[in-house]
């Protein structure tokens, strides 16, 4: 099967909720090797929750493509029951920074650090323009009473882009494994 067959056939089994075929080990995107790929797309993910857990998060909108782009929160039970009703959901740069702009300017809350700990990182389909990848989150929260918990917990969908020599969000799908979030939702997750 040639290569661009192969990627045809991954992106159109490719569902949202539902894991495609497996990907091949031994795969070539954008001329990058599976395993350099893996490694971007690794590194894509630890420098986009190191900006937030540093409170960088006016550079945060930078890690999403300038057209188009889509972030949004949304519980599993929603996912499971195919509801669209999300707890934040923007679809452009200046949507995500207008977000920061108003966690800056206008909204009061009490001072907390994140800590976001990613793991199981799978590109889940691989097509000629994009990737399809999966991984899991918990974000770790500390008030300024020195109380750590855990704030949240679920899974990334990512669809990244390879624009100008960098990979970009297409697309951040954040499916929270609950529903109950004990504080506002303040920063990114």
């Amino acid at each position: 099967m040639s290569s661009s067959s192969l990627l045809s056939s991954q992106s159109a089994a490719f569902s949202k909720d539902k894991p495609s075929a497996m990907v091949p080990d031994d795969f070539i995107w954008q001329g990058y090797s599976a395993l350099e790929t893996q490694w971007r797309v690794e590194r894509l993910l630890s420098r986009y929750v190191a900006c937030i857990d540093d409170d960088n998060l006016e550079a945060w909108p930078s890690f999403f493509t300038q057209e188009a782009c889509r972030y949004e929160i949304i519980t599993r039970e929603n996912v499971e029951r195919g509801l669209p009703l999300t707890l934040v959901f923007c679809t452009s740069q200046g949507m995500l920074a207008d977000r920061i702009v108003s966690l800056r300017e206008a909204n009061i809350y009490p001072q907390r650090w994140y800590r976001h700990i990613v793991s199981n990182v799978l590109i889940q389909a691989v097509a000629e323009d994009y990737l399809e990848v999966h991984s899991h989150y918990v974000v770790l929260q500390t008030r300024r009473n020195g109380q750590t918990s855990i704030f949240s917990a679920g899974k990334y969908k990512d669809r990244i882009v390879f624009q100008n020599g960098e990979l970009k969000f297409a697309e951040k799908r954040v499916v929270v494994d609950t529903h109950s979030i004990d504080t506002l939702l303040v920063s990114p997750i």
